[in-house]
């Protein structure tokens, strides 16, 4: 800044003398314009004092000396407030101030929202502890085989889970229970001891009859109460195939035969009838079975198939598993001290939730979940279970919606010992117990299937909130939505009844979890051809898009090279590439919304075939670096959710998971060699016309590399592409092709055959002279002229002009015809 100090003051006064501001800006832009910008000069009190009389900067651009100067002491004095310059403000020479400037305005972070079922609302998703999530998961009852139904809920869950540790980077410690003590399980271990002791002593075949007839009569008994149509049919098929048994059976005993065929007969009876005979055999003698070990074999066996299932499904193991069988001391000492607040009582050897008082009490609520149900006396006793039902039990209870803590075991029941006697755990005081020693008085998300709502989760938090004298024991309730079969319910009754070994016989466990990415997880998924094919064809589309991607990057390349100059092209792609990925984060911060996610990443994914397929027209390489970091960011989203397995350096693995073997790297080196051999040869083969060659080398292409899981796609003028697919996709592609070819032979041969037929008809149409056409139709007309043209109907009525002057172009026409017929005769074309 240049001029001197005190010598301007004059100029000053003279300037603050005008009274206009307007003008006296304009006076003051033209002194300052005189002064130099160059040379320093220190900043003197008659400087601040000239600004100290404006209200702001001009808005006439034109007047840019004040506004420059304006900003410099606004900035050096901290505003034109100032009456002086700060105390030992020193005089500066060549130096500038920062100019004061305002961030540019951007919006805000999207925030989590996730579906509460406790507000039935979408809440943002705050955890008590920072970044740490706590989080409880209702595992299954483990008597039989896991089904789709388990899946929908694992799967689901697993999903959730990878993307809230995975993707919004919070520290999930996740905790799922083993039920191993229930009504259920109880009842089928104590059928399958009964069952296996009864078919060890190898009964007689009269005996098995005898037997069999005496299990079927309470059977009909409860075949005649069962109301459900579905479980109805389902026992009268039972019925069918156990009397379809007998009658081979008696035949052999009335003609007294023995040996193998009588045995044969016998066995296969036993295995219509087990479900018969396990349940006659458990109401005479199930109250014998007491030893506990009976009751655990069962599950153990069980808990292990499931722990597989999931492995099976890419299903991340919890960081902390619980059995009941082994949280029974806890248990007991949960439901003590729930009695001790005043919220249970003890009523012969059972102790049961006082409902009543619990909802009457300040500062607690039952019921929270599902209000709409309480008093849903069908619901609450199937909570309570089979056993647990009957006349004696509901006796014991103040209220009917109380519900069992503790079951006083009876004959037959595993037990343990406790202050109000030998019993057992109630079946919703296990998660409480459980998830309250691990995770303590409040936890950030609870999960379970919709169908656990009420009862279950509703005692859940009725009895954990009375144990904790609390309001808040799980802050975010998640609910997964029924899985249907074709829409209709799963259930063994209507035969529709899936495991999940059976499933991934048909399906992989990636195109089982793409199935459920496409659907949102708190709302029914139905699992049918339909969704399957969903999702089979996204993977084909994603699978392909990462193919080329590979093929790009191994085109050998100098350093350079890999950074290429974008044009328009690269620049709408990358702005689509930021667009897609912003739409899937708003997508997953909108309850974790996938299906809308992968839809954005299909979008993404078009968009880039796209630029691939009009760099291919134009003869021109795609930008290498561009495309792999979509490829880049579509194969850590599908790491995300579970769908690749974490070897997978780019798109979708051709090893086995868990291998170590990336068979991609291994092999493409020999496979690249042998594309560019081929293509050696068939250029051969074209330039010497060679057409052996050519079909050697289709069919290696066609036939013997897609059973090696290698598929060569052949591009006029560029290179071979070489992809590495999974063997069984190739062969199925293989045979659908085989199928195409073949329809396309047979509607060409079929179209061929039709315009024979067409040609033969006409020719035949052509040959019949005109005065001959309507003389066969007789059942039509009556009298002809000397033409052969009809005159009258076969009533002898003549015919009206409208109809004669209709024949007449119909004779016309064939009159045309017959005339070219004759043309092809005499120029011999028919010969």
């Amino acid at each position: 800044m240049a001029g001197s100090t005190e010598d301007q003051a004059p100029d000053y006064r003279s300037i603050l003398s005008i009274s206009d501001e307007a003008a006296r800006v304009r006076a003051l832009d033209r002194h300052l314009s005189t002064r130099s910008y160059v040379q320093g000069f220190s900043l003197s009190q008659a400087d601040v004092d000239a600004f100290r009389q404006l209200s702001g900067p001009p808005a006439d651009t034109q007047l840019f000396h004040v506004a420059r100067w304006f900003r410099h002491v606004d900035a050096i004095l901290g505003g034109p407030q100032a009456t002086c310059p700060p105390c030992g403000l020193p005089a500066s020479r060549g130096q500038h101030a920062q100019p004061q400037r305002a961030p540019p305005g951007g919006s805000g972070p999207c925030q989590l929202r996730l579906y509460n079922s406790l507000t039935r609302s979408k809440d943002v998703f705050v955890p008590q502890d920072g970044k740490r999530v706590t989080w409880y998961c209702c595992g299954p009852t483990v008597y039989d085989a896991s089904h789709m139904g388990h899946a929908r809920s694992y799967i689901s869950f697993d999903i959730l889970r990878r993307v809230l540790r995975d993707y919004f980077r919070f520290d999930v410690f996740y905790c799922m229970n083993i039920t191993d003590v229930d009504d259920k399980i109880i009842k089928r271990a104590r059928q399958n001891y009964l069952f296996k002791q009864y078919r060890e002593k190898q009964p007689p075949a009269a005996q098995l009859l005898e037997d069999v007839r005496a299990a079927l009569q309470p059977f009909a008994a409860k075949l005649e109460e069962t109301t459900d149509p579905n479980k109805k049919q389902m026992l009268e098929r039972l019925e069918r195939a156990v009397a379809l048994a007998v009658e081979p059976l008696e035949e052999a005993v009335q003609a007294r035969l023995a040996g193998d065929e009588l045995d044969a007969r016998a066995q296969a009876l036993l295995e219509e009838a087990k479900d018969l005979l396990s349940d006659w055999l458990d109401c005479a003698h199930g109250s014998g079975v007491a030893d506990n070990s009976i009751f655990s074999q069962l599950p153990k066996f069980w808990e292990a198939e499931f722990h597989r299932d999931m492995e099976a499904l890419n299903v991340l193991p919890p960081d902390v598993l619980t059995r009941v069988s082994e949280y029974v001391p806890e248990i007991v000492d949960f439901v003590q001290k729930i009695v001790d607040n005043g919220y249970g009582y003890v009523s012969n050897g059972s102790v049961y939730f006082d409902t009543v008082k619990f909802a009457n009490s300040e500062g607690h609520r039952y019921g929270k979940l599902v209000p709409e149900a309480i008093g849903d006396q069908k619901a609450l006793q199937e909570g309570e279970g089979d056993l647990s039902v009957s006349a004696e039990r509901l006796s014991e209870k103040r209220s009917p919606n109380d519900f069992a803590l503790w079951k006083a075991s009876k004959p037959g029941e595993p037990s343990w010992p406790c202050p109000w006697g030998r019993g057992r755990p109630g079946w919703h005081i296990e998660c409480s117990a459980m998830a309250g020693t691990l995770l303590g008085a409040s936890m950030d998300i609870h999960g379970g299937g919709f169908d656990l709502r009420f009862p279950h989760h509703d005692n859940e938090l009725a009895q954990s909130e009375a144990y904790f004298e609390n309001d808040c024991w799980v802050r975010y309730f998640l609910h997964t939505g029924h899985l249907t079969i074709a829409g209709c319910k799963m259930s063994k009754s209507l035969k529709n009844f899936i495991t999940i070994k059976d499933a991934l016989k048909k399906h992989s466990a990636r195109q089982l979890r793409l199935a459920f990415l496409m659907h949102a997880w708190k709302d029914t998924l139905d699992y049918s051809s339909n969704t399957m094919e969903s999702a089979l064809q996204y993977e084909r589309f994603l699978n392909e898009f990462f193919l080329n991607v590979k093929d790009l990057l191994r085109a050998p390349v100098d350093v350079t090279g890999q950074f290429e100059k974008w044009e328009e092209e690269e620049t709408e792609l990358n702005k689509c590439f930021y667009d897609k990925k912003a739409a899937v984060h708003e997508a997953l911060c909108d309850n974790v919304d996938t299906r809308t996610a992968l839809e954005e990443m299909r979008a993404l994914v078009s968009q880039c075939n796209l630029y691939m397929a009009a760099r291919k027209a134009a003869r021109r390489r795609p930008n290498r670096a561009l495309l792999t970091s979509v490829a880049n960011y579509l194969t850590h989203m599908l790491k995300v959710f579970g769908a690749i397995e974490e070897e997978s350096a780019l798109g979708f693995p051709v090893g086995g998971p868990g291998t170590g073997l990336s068979l991609e790297s291994t092999v493409m080196p020999y496979l690249q060699v042998l594309s560019e051999f081929r293509e050696g040869v068939r250029s051969i083969a074209r330039e010497h016309r060679v057409p052996e060659a050519l079909q050697l080398s289709d069919a290696l292409r066609d036939d013997i590399l897609p059973g090696l899981g290698v598929r060569l796609e052949d591009h006029e003028g560029l290179p071979t592409v070489v992809k590495l697919v999974d063997r069984d996709t190739l062969l199925r592609e293989r045979e659908e092709k085989k199928r195409a070819e073949e329809e396309k032979r047979r509607k060409k041969e079929e179209a061929a055959r039709k315009r024979q037929e067409q040609e033969a008809a006409k020719l035949a149409r052509m040959k019949i002279p005109p005065s001959e056409m309507f003389l066969s139709e007789s059942d039509k007309y009556s009298k002809f002229d000397e033409n052969g043209l009809p005159t009258h109907d076969t009533e002898g009525k003549e015919l009206s002009k409208g109809q004669a002057k209709k024949l007449r172009k119909l004779f016309e026409a064939q009159e045309k015809l017959h005339k070219e017929y004759l043309q092809l005769v005499q120029n011999g074309s028919l010969l």
